[in-house]
């Protein structure tokens, strides 16, 4: 099924995030209403170590609560860079860690429904212990090492909700078949 866009009206915006209403065309003729967020693509880092990964664990506004996911984010306000990039800057800046490699995973949509907005997946290994460098708005972030094992419990028991934290570690299994 196709869809036409006849008109496209931002309704907000600020410096992280617009929000436009398309209007369209259906193929058979009917027309609505699409809301439409559009908000940068990031970048997600799998920082894996001894058979275990490093997860940040900071308060998530939207669903209330603390969330334990993989370092993710993206450049800061006005910066530029390649995924590869973003990926070592959040890395660094959310855990203090250098990789001596990162290998990109995948790019995946988060919320293909509402929003284009993408996650590029990366594995981090050799990983070199840092000071982080967080944003005032993660000073109440927390770091920890998880073996795999208890990572997998998290994710099967609903301790992890997050959706790219949950299809980068697809990803990452997936691609060691």
């Amino acid at each position: 099924m196709s869809i036409t866009t006849l008109s496209s009206t931002k309704v907000f915006q600020n410096r992280w995030i617009s929000v436009r209403v398309d209007e369209i065309e259906h193929a058979d003729g009917t027309r609505s209403e699409y809301s439409v967020v559009d908000k940068a693509d990031f970048a997600l880092v799998v920082p894996e170590e001894n058979d275990g990964f490093h997860l940040v664990e900071q308060y998530r506004h939207p669903i209330g609560r603390r969330s334990w996911e993989f370092p993710s984010g993206s450049l800061p306000h006005g910066t530029h860079g390649t995924p590869e990039q973003t990926a070592a800057v959040e890395l660094a800046e959310e855990t203090g860690f250098t990789a001596g490699r990162l290998e990109r995973l995948g790019h995946l949509h988060c919320a293909n429904g509402t929003t284009g907005q993408g996650v590029h997946v990366f594995l981090a290994t050799d990983l070199t212990p840092g000071t982080p460098n967080r944003e005032a708005t993660e000073q109440d972030m927390r770091q920890r090492w998880f073996p795999r094992g208890e990572l997998e419990r998290m994710l099967r028991d609903g301790t992890i909700t997050d959706g790219p934290t949950l299809a980068a570690y697809l990803l990452l299994t997936l691609g060691r078949r």
